[in-house]
C-alpha cells in the first residue's frame, strides 16, 4: 500500500519557498491530507496556538517542521535576538506538543548554519559539535540545532520518533528576492537584474568573494525531506546537499554570464563573508534513505533566473 495514501500531515512553513515544494512532493506521492498552518491563524511561537493546531488536527500522523524566521547575513546581524527566540520557541513547542498529542513522527528540518565556523570540509554530521557556529548566524543556527538535542532526548526518554535533517543553502524558482532578507543567489540575481534595468555598468557584492557555498535546488531538497519522512527513523542528524561547492566569486561570475551582464563586479570587503567554506558530506542521506540530488547547478540557476525575470515587479 502507498505509504502516504492515508497519512495526515502537518507542514509548518508549507506556504513558504521550500514548503511549497514539499507539499507538491507529498501530493505527487499520493498524500491527500496536508494541513498548512498560516501565520495569520497560528503564531507558532506561542504555546496556545501550537496546542490549538494539534487540537484542530487530532488525527495527524506526521509533522514536517519547516517554518523558520530566516534571512541572509544582513538580516541575521540585525535580528539575532528575535531569530534566536522565535526559532527556538517554535521548534521546542511544536515537538513537545506533538509528543503529548501522540503524533507518530516529527521531522525537524534544521540548518547548515548549525555547523561550527571552521568545520573540516566536507562537513560530516559527527563534526556538528566541534565548535561555535559562524558569528553572524550563530543565534539562528543554535536555535535550530536545539531541535536535534530535543529529538534525541525525546527518543531516549519517551521513545518519540523525531528525526533531524540539515539542508544546505537552497535556491530555485519562488525563492525570496527581498534584498532585506534574501540569501545569496536571489540577492545576486536581483542585483544583476536591477543593474541591467537601470543601465548601470557595475554591481557591488558583499565580502571578498573567497568564501565558498554549496547549493541544493529546492525541488531536490523537498524530495529528500519526503524520502526521510517516509524511510528514516534514526536518531542521527542527516545532511541534505549536492556535495559540491563553489566560491562566491565564481557564483557571481556565473550568474553575470547567464544573465549576459557585461558590467564590472566590485567587492565591498568591509562587509562580512560569513562562514569561510560550506560543502557537505552527503553519504548518510544516500545510505539511510536513498537520497541524491538530481538537478545540475547551471540548469537550476537558469530556471531560477527565468522565474525571477517573469515575476519581477
Amino acid at each position: 500500500m502507498n505509504f502516504w495514501q492515508n497519512k495526515e500531515v502537518i507542514v509548518t512553513g508549507g506556504a513558504g519557498f521550500l514548503g511549497s515544494y514539499v507539499c507538491e512532493e507529498l501530493r505527487k506521492k499520493g498524500c491527500k491530507s496536508i494541513t498548512i498552518p498560516r501565520s495569520s491563524e497560528y503564531d507558532l511561537t506561542t504555546e496556545k496556538d501550537v496546542i490549538k493546531l494539534y487540537k484542530e488536527n487530532p488525527n495527524t500522523d506526521i509533522v514536517i517542521h519547516l517554518a523558520a524566521i530566516v534571512g541572509g547575513i544582513g538580516a541575521n546581524r540585525e535580528h539575532p535576538g528575535s531569530f534566536y527566540y522565535k526559532n527556538l520557541m517554535m521548534g521546542a513547542m511544536l515537538m513537545e506538543h506533538a509528543r503529548r498529542s501522540k503524533i507518530g513522527k516529527f521531522v525537524a528540518v534544521g540548518t547548515i548554519c548549525a555547523y561550527p565556523k571552521f568545520t573540516p570540509v566536507p562537513f560530516k554530521e559527527e563534526d556538528l559539535w566541534g565548535g561555535y557556529p559562524e558569528e553572524t548566524n550563530a543565534p539562528y543556527g543554535l536555535a535550530k540545532k536545539m531541535m536535534l538535542v530535543q529529538a534525541q532526548a525525546y527518543r531516549q526518554e519517551y521513545n518519540f520518533n523525531a528525526i533531524y535533517l540539515l539542508p544546505v543553502n537552497l535556491y530555485g524558482p519562488r525563492d525570496n528576492f527581498d534584498p532585506k532578507s534574501s540569501h545569496v543567489i536571489p540577492a545576486l540575481i536581483k542585483k544583476v537584474y536591477d543593474a541591467q534595468k537601470n543601465g548601470e555598468d557595475k554591481i557591488v557584492c558583499w565580502g571578498t568573494g573567497k568564501a565558498s557555498r554549496e547549493f541544493l535546488y529546492a525541488e531536490d531538497a523537498a524530495e529528500g525531506i519526503v524520502l526521510a519522512a517516509e524511510k528514516y527513523d534514526g536518531s542521527e542528524p542527516v545532511n541534505l546537499g549536492a556535495g559540491k561547492e563553489i566560491t562566491i566569486k565564481e557564483l557571481v561570475q556565473t550568474i553575470a554570464k547567464l544573465m549576459n551582464f557585461k558590467g564590472k563586479i566590485e567587492w565591498d570587503s568591509t562587509k562580512p563573508d560569513g562562514q569561510p567554506r560550506r560543502c557537505l558530506d552527503v553519504t548518510r542521506a544516500k545510505k539511510y534513505f536513498g537520497f541524491e540530488a538530481k538537478t545540475d547547478f547551471i540548469t537550476g540557476l537558469k530556471e531560477t533566473i527565468n522565474w525571477y525575470k517573469k515575476n519581477a515587479k
